[in-house]
């Protein structure tokens, strides 16, 4: 099983991730957990790329979108599929549908463009994927309240409406994928949310 897990900044992925790991654990599955972009030491090289707020040039929205499917390409060919053929579960912070949610619905690049990537260098989607949806407000509040902000967290409240608009398009598009966890909830009631589906 690829299970895949979405939101804006602060919403308590890596907290939810960490909880369904440890449940499949329990049950004595082998599990895989890695994220995007990264997951393999040359997809996370893309990464310090790609979340670094320390560049001399500012970065073009399609090489944003290249690099991440560079890493994306990497990590597919490496992790994700190995591990599936060995019928292993994958939990991905993140996959495909963040490039939607980021660079087409945040940065305003045609969804043809990334439909092109897709076709070409992604033959596996998740076969569920967890949206976990908070305000806005509240996600950036918690990424404060981590540290530094990466070049994604230092965006404007408005850019990340979009984003998630972007997912909330998707997740009309594809109810039976993607399912949408109340975020704004304490962590274990997100994750009996998410058990709930799953």
């Amino acid at each position: 099983m690829f299970i895949s897990f979405e939101g804006t900044e602060g919403v308590g992925k890596t907290t939810l991730i960490r909880k369904i790991y440890d449940h499949f654990l329990s049950q004595g599955k082998e599990v895989v957990l890695t994220r995007e972009p990264g997951g393999t030491p040359m997809a996370e090289q893309i990464r310090s790329l790609l979340l670094s707020v320390n560049h001399e040039e500012q970065m073009s929205h399609d090489t944003e979108l290249l690099l991440m499917y560079a890493a994306r390409a990497q990590h597919l060919q490496q992790v994700i599929l190995p591990a599936l053929q060995a019928d292993k579960i994958v939990l991905c912070d993140r996959f495909t549908d963040a490039s939607f949610a980021y660079q087409c619905a945040g940065r305003g690049l045609s969804e043809a463009k990334l439909q092109v990537l897709n076709d070409s260098f992604v033959s596996r989607m998740p076969d569920c994927t967890f949206w976990l949806d908070a305000p806005i407000e509240l996600g950036m509040d918690r990424a404060r309240a981590r540290g530094a902000l990466d070049r994604f967290e230092q965006e404007k409240v408005a850019f990340f409406e979009k984003v998630r608009a972007g997912y909330e398009t998707l997740s009309q598009r594809q109810p039976e994928r993607i399912k949408r966890l109340d975020a704004s909830q304490l962590p274990d009631q997100v994750f009996a949310q998410a058990l709930s589906y799953l």
